[in-house]
């Protein structure tokens, strides 16, 4: 039997003006973005339809602003009666999922989204960590290249497991600069430096754990309703409790991206459905796997081509 993932992006996927068209046409869309400007008592809509996109940029503002409009525009899908067997999300997107799993309310959600940015922002001090995109260099290589100059004294780590061939790293601005530099003698295509305020996903990042644990104790976490893998596993999980310790450990730990789609895939979906903005994570599901079909929904076009697409399929 075939089954179906709903995939949520993470950071990167934000452009000014994402799910605008949606919001002032259905009220019940609109309602997700009011909600999130009360939830956290700034005008996080308007800065999401009108910009300035170096504010949007901002980690504090782009991770609710993403898990808000995905919501969003997941609420106007669902109407369709299309269901996941699992959920997924890329980093911040796991938030997402969670909050489409029924593991927090959506307020919850976007509230502890506001606060790991915040928590991320302050762990290193600005320009002392960096992250680097690493092609065409297998994980194992990588992982040598990271620990060797980790031992050195400059710590550096597998951040994104995105796809074969794609691998990002992170970790203090000389680590990287030279993991990436060691990369490319191991015969690394290309190390692409990412415009990213902090070095997310490494063991620098540890210093916020303890006090996003506190957020996330403060809030009512229920079991999912439907599996969600987790990133730090690549393995579906549903208990509140085992959910609550992968998200700490999500922030310091690297997002096995490849990974979890591979479990899905194993697990019988045949089927995956990006929802929020972007394609990124269409794209890198294609390269891990080409016979799978990829959809990918933003807005009323592409959500209801969608629907018609799927309906086709069963007919």
């Amino acid at each position: 039997m075939s089954k179906i993932a709903f995939v949520f992006p993470g950071q990167g996927s934000q452009t000014v003006g994402m799910g605008k068209d949606l919001a002032e046409k259905y009220p019940e869309v609109m309602s997700y973005f009011k909600k999130a400007d009360e939830t956290l008592k700034v005008p996080l809509s308007q800065l999401i339809f009108e910009g300035p996109k170096e504010d949007l940029t901002l980690t504090i503002n782009t991770q609710p602003a993403l898990l808000t409009t995905s919501l969003a525009v997941l609420s106007f899908f669902q109407n369709s009666g299309i269901k996941p067997d699992f959920v997924a999300g890329h980093s911040l997107g796991e938030y997402t999922a969670l909050v489409a799993a029924d593991v927090m309310s959506f307020e919850e959600g976007v509230y502890a989204v506001r606060k790991r940015g915040e928590f991320m922002e302050n762990a290193v001090p600005n320009g002392e960590g960096s992250m680097a995109a690493v092609l065409g260099l297998d994980r194992d290589k990588l992982a040598a290249v990271t620990e060797e100059v980790t031992n050195e004294g400059n710590p550096v780590a597998l951040a994104n497991l995105n796809c074969p061939g794609q691998i990002v790293i992170s970790g203090s601005k000389k680590g990287v600069e030279d993991a990436g530099a060691k990369a490319k003698e191991a015969g690394a295509k290309r190390v692409l430096p990412l415009e990213v305020s902090g070095p997310f996903h490494s063991p620098l990042m540890k210093p916020a754990s303890g006090q996003l644990r506190e957020v996330l104790d403060g809030i009512d976490m229920k079991d999912a309703v439907v599996q969600v893998v987790a990133n730090v596993s690549a393995k579906p999980v549903t208990s509140a409790a085992e959910i609550k310790d992968k998200l700490i450990e999500q922030l310091y730990s690297p997002v096995l991206w490849e990974d979890s789609v591979q479990k899905m895939i194993e697990l019988g979906v045949d089927t995956f459905i990006e929802i929020g903005p972007g394609k990124v994570l269409s794209g890198l599901i294609k390269k891990i796997d080409k016979t799978v079909k990829i959809y990918s929904v933003s807005d009323e076009e592409s959500s209801l081509a969608v629907i018609d697409a799927l309906k086709e399929e069963k007919l």
